[in-house]
Parts: C-alpha cells; sequence; structure tokens
C-alpha cells in the first residue's frame, strides 16, 4: 500500500474529518454494546440453574437490557452508515469536480498526447472503484478495531487464560492477509492502467464508426479489443484470485481459534481441567463459556472483515494513485502577478525570431518573424505538417514557445492574462464542437449577454438563420454534437459565433471546409466584410479562397520560404506557385 496515496487521501478528508468523528464515535458505541450483549446473555443464561429453578424476575431484566442495547446498537450502526456514505460520495464528488477543473486548466500537450478515453476512465471508473473501498473501510475498518480491542478486555476480564490463548493464535490470521495482501497492489494497479487503455480504444472505435466502417477496419479492431480485453481479464483474474484467497484463509484460522476455545473451555466448565502444570485454573460457568465462544467469534469475525477490507482497499488505493496522477499534472503555467488585462485592441501583430518544438529531437518553427498591421488579412498556406496549425496554437498561447517574442499592439502576450489574450479573438476551427444546448445558447457561447436580435442577425450574416427557423423549436431547438445538424450547419453555427463577438483578431482554420461553394461564396463575403478592420489569420487549403488576402505566408518545415500577395507569388512560380496550380491540375 503506497504511503503516499494514503497520506494523499487523509489530507483531502480534511473537509469532512468532524463527521468522521462522530461516525468513529457512533462506531465505537455501537461495538462497545454489541460486546456487552454477550456478557448480559451469559447472566441470562446463569440464572437458568435447571429444571423449576428459573430465575425469571432476573431473566426478564437481562432481556429487556439486551433488548434496549439492540436498539441503540442498531441507531448507532444505521448513524454511522449513513455518516460514511455521506463523507464517501461527497469525497468522490470533490475528487471529480476537481478532476474536471484540472482537465480545463492542463496544457495542450497532455490533451494531445493522452487518449480521451483513458483521461475519462480515471474521472469515472477509478473514482467509482475507489469510492466504493473507501466506504468499505469506512463500514468494517473502525468497528472492527474497536470490537478487537473491547472484546479482548472482556475475554480477560472472564478468564485470562482463555483470553493470552486467543491472542496468541489470532496473529496468524494477520500475517496470511499481509502476505497476501502484499501482492495484490501492484496487479490492481496495472489492472486499473489496461482498463484505461480498453475504455480509449472503444472511445476511438466508436467515434471512428464511419470510418472503421467505411474502410471494413472491424474485423482488425475487433482484434485489438481481444487483446486489451484479454490482457484485462488475465490482471483482473490474477489480482480477484490473490486477494480472494485472503478471506477463506483468516476465516481457517479464525475457525480453529474458536474451535479451540470451545474445546479448552468446556474442560474448564466442566471441571476436567483445573490444573496446567502448577497454575490453578478457575473454574467457569455454562453462562461464562457462552460468553467466551460469543466473544471469541466477535474477535475472530473483524479480522475476516479488515482482511477482505486490506485486499479492497489495494484497489481502491491503486485507483486513488492514478486520480491524484492527474489531478498532480502541472496545469498551464499561472499568469504572472503583474499580468495586464488587454483593452481597446487595435490588432498589429508581431512575431520576432520565434523558435519553437513539440519535442527537442524534431525542430519544427526555426527564426520565425512577422509583422502584421490592423486590418491585414494574412493566409497562411503549405503542406500537411509545415506548421500552419502550429502557428495559430502560438498566437492563442495554446503551447508556449521556446524563444523569441510575440506582441500585440507592441505588449509581449506572455506579460498579459491568458484569458484576456484569448478574448481578443475570435476563432473558426475545421473540428466544429456544439454543446447540448438551445441554438441561441450554443451561439452566444463567446458574448452569453448578447440579445435575441444580435443572435439572429449574426446567423443571417453567416448564413445558417433560414435552416435554423426550420428547426422544430427553431433557435429554442435543443442540439448537440451527435444531434442531427451536418457537418456543414454545425460549422455555419460555429461562424456565427464570431460574427456575433466581433473581435479585433481573427483566425478562420478551414472555416469553410465541410460547406458547399455557394453557401462559401456567400460566407466569404461575410468574412471580408467582418476582417475589413480586423486582423485575420487565415489558414487555408483551398487557395482559390485567399486569393484577396494582403499577405500569403508559404510554409515549410516550419519556415517561411515565401510570402507576397496571390499575383507576387504566382509570378514567382516558386513553391506557391507549384501548390496553387496543383488544384487544377487533371489526371
Amino acid at each position: 500500500m503506497n504511503k503516499k496515496t494514503f497520506a494523499r487521501i487523509w489530507l483531502v478528508l480534511k473537509e469532512d474529518r468532524l463527521k468522521l468523528i462522530i461516525s468513529l464515535f457512533f462506531a465505537f458505541l455501537s461495538s462497545v454494546l454489541m460486546i456487552v450483549i454477550p456478557f448480559i446473555i451469559g447472566k441470562g443464561i446463569d440464572v437458568i440453574v435447571g429444571v423449576n429453578n428459573v430465575d425469571l424476575v432476573k431473566l426478564l431484566d437481562y432481556l429487556i437490557i439486551v433488548l434496549i442495547l439492540s436498539i441503540v446498537t442498531a441507531i448507532s450502526q444505521f448513524e454511522m452508515a449513513h455518516i460514511n456514505n455521506n463523507i464517501v460520495y461527497s469525497l468522490s464528488k470533490r475528487l471529480r469536480d476537481e478532476a474536471f477543473k484540472k482537465i480545463q486548466t492542463l496544457p495542450l500537450n497532455y490533451i494531445d498526447t493522452h487518449p480521451y478515453g483513458e483521461v475519462v476512465s480515471r474521472i469515472i471508473t477509478d473514482v467509482e472503484t475507489f469510492q466504493e473501498g473507501l466506504l468499505l473501510a469506512f463500514t468494517n475498518f473502525f468497528t472492527g478495531i474497536v470490537t478487537i480491542g473491547g472484546t479482548l478486555i472482556f475475554m480477560f476480564m472472564i478468564n485470562w487464560l482463555i483470553a493470552i490463548s486467543v491472542v496468541v493464535l489470532t496473529p496468524l490470521s494477520l500475517f496470511v492477509a499481509k502476505f497476501i495482501s502484499s501482492k495484490t497492489y501492484s496487479l490492481f494497479k496495472k489492472q486499473g492502467q489496461i482498463r484505461g487503455e480498453q475504455t480509449a480504444l472503444v472511445d476511438e472505435m466508436f467515434n471512428s464508426l464511419k470510418t472503421v466502417q467505411a474502410y471494413n477496419y472491424e474485423e482488425e479492431s475487433l482484434e485489438r479489443f481481444i487483446k486489451v480485453n484479454n490482457e484485462l481479464s488475465a490482471c483482473s483474474f490474477k489480482a480477484t484470485f490473490i486477494s480472494s484467497l485472503v478471506n477463506p484463509s483468516t476465516r481457517f484460522i479464525n475457525s480453529l481459534v474458536y474451535a479451540f476455545v470451545c474445546l479448552f473451555g468446556a474442560l474448564i466448565a466442566t471441571g476436567t481441567l483445573r490444573n496446567i502444570g502448577p497454575l490453578m485454573v478457575p473454574l467457569i460457568s455454562v453462562g461464562t463459556l457462552s460468553s467466551l465462544l460469543s466473544y471469541a467469534n466477535q474477535y475472530t469475525k473483524p479480522f475476516n472483515e479488515i482482511s477482505s477490507v486490506i485486499s479492497e482497499l489495494q484497489n481502491s488505493f491503486a485507483c486513488a494513485y492514478r486520480v491524484f496522477q492527474l489531478l498532480d499534472t502541472p496545469s498551464e503555467a499561472e499568469d504572472k502577478e503583474d499580468a495586464f488585462v488587454f483593452e481597446d485592441v487595435k490588432g498589429d501583430i508581431e512575431l520576432s525570431h520565434v523558435y519553437f518544438s513539440y519535442t527537442k529531437e524534431k525542430k519544427l518553427i526555426q527564426d520565425f518573424s512577422l509583422k502584421a498591421k490592423k486590418g491585414q488579412n494574412i493566409a497562411i498556406v503549405g503542406p500537411t505538417g509545415c506548421g500552419k496549425t502550429t502557428l495559430i496554437n502560438l498566437l492563442m498561447r495554446f503551447y508556449d514557445i521556446d524563444s523569441g517574442s510575440i506582441k500585440i499592439d507592441g505588449k509581449n502576450i506572455y506579460d498579459a492574462k491568458r484569458r484576456s489574450l484569448r478574448g481578443v479573438y475570435g476563432m473558426v476551427l475545421q473540428d466544429t464542437w456544439i454543446k447540448k444546448a438551445s441554438v441561441k445558447e450554443n451561439i452566444a457561447l463567446g458574448k452569453p449577454g448578447a440579445s435575441e436580435e444580435e443572435i439572429i442577425e449574426a446567423c443571417k450574416k453567416a448564413r445558417c438563420d433560414s435552416f435554423i427557423r426550420r428547426l422544430e423549436n427553431g433557435y429554442d431547438t435543443i442540439i448537440s454534437d451527435e444531434g442531427n445538424l451536418s457537418v456543414g450547419q454545425k460549422q455555419l453555427l460555429c461562424i456565427a459565433r464570431i460574427m456575433l463577438c466581433l473581435p479585433p483578431l481573427v483566425i478562420l482554420d478551414e472555416a469553410t471546409s465541410s460547406i458547399d461553394t455557394r453557401t462559401e461564396l456567400k460566407i466569404q463575403k461575410a468574412f471580408n466584410e467582418l476582417t475589413k478592420e480586423r486582423t485575420a489569420f487565415i489558414v487555408a487549403h483551398r487557395l482559390s479562397t485567399i486569393k484577396e488576402a494582403d499577405i500569403i505566408l508559404v510554409m515549410k518545415d516550419g519556415n517561411i520560404i515565401e510570402q507576397g500577395r496571390h499575383e507576387e507569388l504566382i509570378n514567382l512560380n516558386g513553391f506557391y506557385s507549384e501548390l496553387y496550380n496543383s488544384q487544377f491540375v487533371k489526371n
């Protein structure tokens, strides 16, 4: 069991420690009362001496006491269970909230390098498993410890010799439990890792189902799933099998202890065993023997429960470790204490001697410089992987540059607050995102307080007003990424967002890739109007859409190899001319 993980769990329980103390009080109370009950029952048995020799008055008194103690015990156990559930479920809620908040602050390179399904598995499955293990620990662990201590005290009060015998024999079950459980932590940790891989694979195949079916990749994807599933099955079987050995092993040892007490106590009660060497063994009554047997059973039972809890906690702690790993992932660098907020941005942008690589081994953007004035349209073209989208990521500070500087209106973006920086950009990407909400809420994503008239006007400019009105409830229709909207319609809604915000800086990354040519021409006019007095960066594969750009940057291997207006670059007969003319070549 990882000590650091245990310390971290204790730390996150800080808010619930008062509840935990109250729960411990009820655990202590119920355990003590459960221990007292066999003692009273033993007293009751001793007043039943024989035929026609029963003290009914005392027996009735004992029965009433047992009834009262049983009722108080039941209430205490109910309250303890209620508080424990409250602690565990509020803790799991906080962990999921923290994990989701952490996702919002994670740097983009973490999201790019970790499968979505694996991250989802940590937030959902691992927290759930941790929650179940912790609940089991709270329910059985504390009561078990109190029960062990209490029964020992009563056994020593009744007959110290039998008590010593029980104490000597019982630790054997703990040694067995510790030996077995020490083998299971690494297995449960590996199980969580493979489960995350399986979830990631299912997520990948589900989201790419059309592609899988289009390329007849079903059998290969099934083979991949079977391979991961077999690994998970083997690891889970081994972990569960080894951990399940704990309970029967400890039960066997504890049954031997119970049998020993039964035999030893009977010999003492009948007077058969009066002396053990020089020691005189005191006689015990039948009622006392009954109490001792109950205590022997109560004393050994928590060892079974605690050993089971320890086994479950191995799995629970392994899952907690994975959750804490996610929570401990470094977030984006904090804004400087004196970071400023962009206000009244004109739109002048300057990149000076920028160097950036995703990994040190593979260089990408090297000594990149650019100046863009307010109102200019800067088109970025080049082959796949040349750094077009990377440049956009640097402008938005989704990634931090290795060296150099990026300035807006002469101010370094690294001296500004991130939210302020991203607030001056309006962005339309090739990949659309529609949240589950009304059409109005989706369009007003970047301007929550927008009026309905503003939203409708933006939709008209984006050429999506007509299809929105044809929806079931018009602008109040609930839509989502999994809805019936086409990819093109979703992209039009994303364009409407930027039409509504009217930011000083605009980024269009293949913004019309899923729209028909006729609609694209209309939207292009709207974009021309939108970007007339705004600095715009336009990433395009269809070079015919950026012929009117003020500056065309031709990128290759992270460097600008050509720049200028369309006519100038065509006349150069260089790489841009080759790219442009290749669009019209007929095979």
